[in-house]
């Protein structure tokens, strides 16, 4: 359920959120069916996936010394912050050794790490933060702090709804690595281009927010990814 527009955050008090925040209030039933399936599936697919989880994390440990899980400090609804949970496809302390964004040929991605990024099994950990309600299944995707502090007022309406493991935009950008391959600044080129592109797909899916067109979007992801 959405929080009452003068209670959220100052910084998405204004008036471009608030013609998504109506958008969004006229559709509480499909937020509570999107609530419900994101508690019960994730359970389930928890359950089922935990022998697969128990492996890649022996790979990973065999592939290269350091963590199985990489966390790191995201922001979901409201601009709550939270720790993301993914499986490490780099090698440890890699943001010491270089920017928050992966470019395609990064030296920092693992041989087991790369695997793993390709059918998106990385991600597979963030089912906890989908269980515990810092994520949902289809959402924008979070982000680190500092590039939402890059944020337009329109950009903070993603905000209204809690982060997602994916979404329209992350199928389309899902060679987001590949776009930044010849980049010489690979985060300002995300925060001053493909942030923007992304956004206009994320805000156009606030728009058409329904729990249906939530499950048509993870099949899509299904399908992109086998492709």
């Amino acid at each position: 359920m959405l929080r009452r527009f003068d209670k959220l955050p100052r910084r998405m008090q204004n008036p471009a959120v608030k013609r998504y925040y109506d958008i969004l209030k006229k559709k509480q039933a499909s937020m509570v069916l999107k609530r419900l399936f994101d508690v019960t599936a994730s359970a389930i697919l928890i359950v089922l996936l935990s022998p697969v989880m128990a492996a890649i994390a022996v790979l990973i440990k065999m592939d290269s010394p350091g963590p199985v899980l990489f966390r790191q400090v995201r922001v979901t609804q409201y601009g709550r912050q939270f720790r993301i949970c993914k499986f490490r496809t780099m090698v440890d302390k890699a943001e010491s050794l270089g920017g928050q964004v992966t470019t395609s040929g990064d030296m920092r991605v693992t041989r087991i790490g790369k695997k793993l990024r390709g059918c998106r099994l990385d991600e597979l950990p963030q089912l906890f933060n989908v269980l515990m309600g810092d994520m949902t299944f289809v959402g924008t995707r979070p982000e680190v702090v500092r590039y939402v502090r890059a944020y337009t007022d329109e950009m903070t309406a993603t905000l209204l709804l809690p982060a997602g493991i994916t979404s329209e935009a992350s199928i389309l950008y899902k060679d987001e690595e590949r776009l930044m391959t010849d980049a010489q600044n690979a985060d300002q080129v995300y925060i001053e281009q493909v942030l923007p592109e992304k956004m206009v797909y994320n805000l156009k899916s606030l728009e058409d927010f329904n729990f249906i067109s939530d499950i048509r979007t993870m099949i899509r992801t299904v399908l992109a990814v086998i492709r």
